[in-house]
């Protein structure tokens, strides 16, 4: 059997925040991809402005570097499991993986989710323990949990087998132990060309390319971005698309691109084994196969996980809609929702009873968070509806979706954590005290049950607590509710400006939302009460003038500060009669009945349906 020995096909995996993007940075400059005069940010390859605001790798990206003879194909994927989709079919283009572990915190949620789907697909792992001049580094622990969790995925003996590398991507350095760093990525080089396998050389073949990203350009159109399995691609090669709904179309390769560094450049032939892009087709889409018109076999489509989280995406029905965004209607909306789906495989879009209304089903919160606010950046207006989890039938019973939590958290706020993950139906599977003061607890909670959770978490442990956690797998349906928000809500009773009086009035009512001078309407939620029922208030009262002087009139009167919700934070901070106002430039909380008068009227209906059920 022919292998291709110039070239190795590499995905680099990892938690969030392990260094993935960072090493990867360090390979390019250490290979010579950038010139000496050129000018490369940190994270080159996270492109994307919320990427770079965030720092987390949203969109997987491919690049090369040339290393001596040999080109070595690298793809960086998202560390979070709300982008699961993107890794899935990053592996099938790649014959290893390189696994990337902070040697502080060790192996995360994430770092179980992204080695599992490695190891399904038979790939060759290489482990990178990153972070290695950090005080706290623990390599040896480190490397005895991997062990564990190569062994607990089952991982078969070749796996097992895996070398390992200590690195700090920060400061450029790498080596075989935690004491022999030298700013070289020499080690890491090595251990990819000696452990990760040679792609098979069967360019003779009949053309096998499988599209597994999308990409865009206003002068070419759509292009497809994946590996050539078998066979030779040329450009000017009239070629077949098998496409996912099993129909046929034929079309002619107008231009063919490979990578190095962070450019993409113009080649005219690509081999089995060469990750490149392809344009010349419009409809080109992920999973689709490219073959000759004289062999038509198409390749199995990667199997994706399901989404597990759904919300309602509305036109924008409040006194302000229209006042900010561009675009506005519901086709508007509909046609970007389409488009997200070309490159978003874990997205699904459905439409509802009304034409204002579309069911948005993604991974998780973030998933779909990043959506609206791409859409929001974009000039789009729209309303969202609190996240719902989607319940599956399996087997003839209903079950929800499991999420595996890691919450490291100081002693102190231990008890509270438990007891609050314990409301939410969490189960308690591991804790682990590391002498310091510091402990690592692992609970199985319903999905259900962590929307809203993380500011609740954030006051629980003063700020010092860090929780992750990972989509599990599917359990029977817990009955009852679990978890949502437990307080009230302040909402304006008049449309008009908040004002400073107005606000201070209502402080001791609870924690405010809005500044002075902010623009509110009937229905809008200006704050969060210190009781479990709703209050409507007058945000907009001035202070009466009169003619009588006070003794204390010079006394400077001072508000508490109000409370920014991210939209993130304002998503899962709904209840199931509100809405998310978001426009370009602002985040807004409403009642979907806005008027008070409706609105109890609704609630008594509710009330007498609930009793007669």
């Amino acid at each position: 059997m022919q292998l291709r020995e110039d070239i190795r096909n590499i995905a680099i995996i990892a938690h969030v925040d392990h260094g993935k993007t960072t090493l990867v940075d360090q390979l390019l400059r250490y290979s010579g991809t950038f010139r000496d005069n050129e000018n490369v940010s940190e994270r080159a390859m996270d492109s994307n402005d919320l990427e770079k605001e965030r720092g987390i790798t949203i969109l997987s990206k491919n690049t090369a570097v040339q290393y001596g003879d040999s080109r070595i194909n690298i793809l960086d994927t998202p560390g979070h499991a709300d982008f699961g989709g993107e890794v899935e079919r990053i592996l099938k283009m790649v014959d290893g993986v390189l696994l990337v572990v902070d040697a502080y915190e060790g192996c995360m949620p994430q770092t179980r989710f992204v080695l599992k789907k490695a190891l399904e697909q038979k790939l060759t792992p290489v482990v990178v323990l990153n972070k290695i001049d950090r005080p706290n580094a623990r390599p040896q622990e480190v490397i005895d949990e991997v062990l564990d969790l190569f062994i607990e995925l089952g991982a078969d003996d070749e796996q097992l087998e895996f070398p390992v590398v200590t690195a700090s991507a920060l400061n450029g350095t790498s080596g075989e132990g935690e004491d022999d760093q030298e700013e070289t990525m020499e080690p890491i080089f090595n251990l990819i060309m000696n452990n990760i396998p040679a792609p098979i050389d069967n360019r003779d073949e009949s053309l096998q390319f499988q599209v597994t990203l999308l990409d865009y350009n206003d002068y070419l159109g759509r292009i497809g971005v994946g590996r050539v399995f078998q066979g030779t691609l040329k450009v000017g090669d009239n070629v077949s698309l098998m496409k996912k709904d099993g129909s046929v179309k034929n079309f002619r390769i107008s231009k063919l691109f490979g990578f190095i560094g962070l450019k993409r450049v113009e080649i005219t032939e690509a081999k089995a084994g060469d990750i490149i892009a392809l344009a010349g087709l419009e409809d080109i889409n992920v999973g689709e196969t490219v073959t000759a018109k004289d062999n038509q076999q198409a390749m199995e489509i990667p199997r994706i996980d399901e989404p597990t989280l759904q919300m309602t995406f509305l036109v924008n029905n409040s006194p302000f809609a229209g006042r900010e965004g561009k675009f506005v209607t519901s086709r508007q909306i509909e046609e970007r929702l389409l488009t997200q789906l070309e490159t978003d495989v874990s997205l699904r879009v459905e439409p509802t009873s009304s034409p204002d209304a579309f069911t948005v089903s993604g991974r998780g919160e973030l998933h779909l968070s990043i959506l609206v606010e791409n859409m929001r950046r974009e000039g789009f207006e729209l309303q969202l509806s609190k996240p719902k989890v989607i319940i599956k039938e399996i087997d003839g019973v209903k079950c929800e979706p499991m999420e595996r939590v890691q919450v490291d958290t100081p002693e102190e706020y231990q008890g509270a954590v438990m007891e609050s993950l314990g409301t939410r139906k969490g189960e308690m599977k591991d804790m682990v005290n590391d002498g310091n003061g510091q402990v690592r607890l692992e609970f199985l909670v319903p999905s259900r049950g962590l929307i809203g959770y993380s500011t609740e978490f954030m006051s629980q442990t003063r700020g010092y607590g860090i929780l992750n956690h990972t989509f599990d797998g599917y359990a029977p349906l817990q009955k009852g509710n679990v978890g949502g928000r437990r307080s009230g809500v302040l909402v304006s009773q008049e449309k008009g400006k908040a004002t400073t009086y107005g606000i201070m009035n209502l402080e001791d009512r609870g924690t405010i939302f809005v500044d002075p001078g902010t623009d509110v309407y009937e229905g809008m939620i200006v704050g969060e009460h210190v009781r479990e029922n709703d209050l409507t208030v007058n945000i907009t009262k001035e202070k009466h003038l009169t003619n009588v002087r006070s003794a204390t009139k010079d006394t400077t009167n001072t508000i508490k500060k109000t409370r920014d919700l991210t939209l993130e934070e304002a998503i899962q901070y709904l209840d199931d009669d509100e809405y998310c106002e978001v426009t370009p430039e602002n985040v807004r909380l409403r009642k979907k009945v806005l008027n008070k008068g409706e609105r109890d009227r609704a609630a008594k209906r509710n009330k007498l349906q609930n009793a007669e059920e």
